[in-house]
C-alpha cells in the first residue's frame, strides 16, 4: 500500500470546501478492528440494551445512500471478498469504491477502482473535486495516514460491547496528537455506542463542522 505524502497546510483552493471525508469503523471497546488474522467474528454480540435506539434497516438504507464513496485499504478489500464469497453480499453496494494498494488483487465489480500513490493529492485534487460524502472505512494504517495528513473532517468510531484482547487497531501510532471534538454520542438496543468527533484545526475550530 503507498500511503506517501507530505503534512502540509490545508490549501481550500484545491478542493470542494463543501465535500465532507469522515473515518468510520467499528471495533471492540480495546479498540481493536479486527483480530490479528484479518477475522471479524465478533462483531456479532449478543448484548441487549433496553434503553438504546433501534436500528431500523429503512434509516440505514436511506443514509448508506447519502455517501458517494468509500476509500480503504488491501485488508479491509479483502474481508469484503470474503464476506461476499460467503454468501454475505458486497457491503458497499453500487457506490464508488477505491482500494488504496500496490498489490495485484482482484477486481470483481465495476464499481471497485484501485490506486497507489500519494493519499493527499489523491484525496484532494481527485476525491474532493468529484464527490461531496467520503468516507474511508478501514483499515488502521489508512485511517492514522487520513488523520496525519490533515484530510478528515469527522471520527465516526461505533464501540462493540465486547473485549478481544488483541488484534488489528484502530489507529496505527502517530507522531503527534490530533485534537477532536465530540458532536454526536448515540447508543442502541444491540450494546454498541456510536461517538462522533470533529476532527479540530490548528486554532481550535472544526474542520468541516456540521
Amino acid at each position: 500500500m503507498l500511503l506517501s505524502g507530505r503534512t502540509r497546510d490545508y490549501d481550500e483552493t484545491m478542493t470542494n470546501p463543501d465535500s465532507h471525508v469522515t473515518i468510520h469503523m467499528a471495533a471492540s471497546l480495546d479498540g481493536f478492528i479486527a483480530r490479528r488474522d484479518g477475522s471479524v467474528d465478533w462483531l456479532e454480540t449478543s448484548d441487549e440494551f433496553a434503553g438504546g435506539d433501534t436500528m431500523d434497516p429503512g434509516f440505514v438504507e436511506a443514509f448508506l445512500k447519502t455517501i458517494d464513496c468509500y476509500v480503504m485499504g488491501s485488508r479491509t478489500y479483502e474481508t469484503a471478498l470474503r464476506f461476499e464469497a460467503q454468501g454475505l453480499g458486497w457491503a458497499y453496494g453500487d457506490t464508488p469504491t477505491f482500494v488504496l494498494t500496490s498489490r495485484d488483487l482482484p477486481r470483481t465489480r465495476d464499481t471497485v477502482e484501485f490506486h497507489s500513490g500519494d493519499l493527499e493529492q489523491f484525496v484532494n485534487e481527485h476525491l474532493r473535486l468529484t464527490f461531496h460524502t467520503i468516507w474511508f472505512v478501514g483499515g488502521g494504517l489508512v485511517a492514522t495516514e487520513c488523520l496525519r495528513l490533515g484530510l478528515a473532517d469527522e471520527v465516526c468510531y461505533s464501540i462493540l460491547p465486547i473485549l478481544i484482547g488483541d488484534g488489528i487497531p484502530f489507529f496505527e501510532k502517530r507522531d503527534r496528537d490530533i485534537a477532536l471534538h465530540l458532536a454526536e454520542v448515540k447508543a442502541y438496543k444491540s450494546g454498541m455506542v456510536e461517538l462522533r468527533y470533529q476532527v479540530r484545526g490548528d486554532h481550535g475550530e472544526s474542520r468541516n463542522a456540521t
